[in-house]
């Protein structure tokens, strides 16, 4: 069986970070602040652009969700989070 290298979110979620949510300006720096203040690390992840060359996307897929942002990806960022390092949050 041939091996498949991990994405880049799999990898995130491997070393404790979740995946909240997609967002752009003035949210995305709102909500990265509020995640800060509230005790957490935040990452921000470039979102992949979605490819075009499948137009028979399926109802769900990651792709289908994301035909909205096409052209504009740079414009987002995949917001993760997880709780700093001795700090315990509930």
């Amino acid at each position: 069986m041939p091996s498949r290298e991990k994405s880049t979110i799999e990898i995130l979620e491997h070393n404790g970070w979740t995946r909240q949510f997609i967002a752009c300006e003035p949210r995305l720096s709102e909500t990265v602040q509020l995640y800060q203040e509230a005790g957490f690390e935040v990452h921000l992840e470039p979102m992949p652009p979605v490819d075009g060359a499948n137009e028979k996307m399926e109802p769900g897929s990651d792709d289908q969700c994301r035909r909205c942002y096409a052209g504009f990806e740079n414009k987002y960022k995949i917001i993760f989070t997880r709780p700093k390092e001795g700090k315990d949050i509930e």
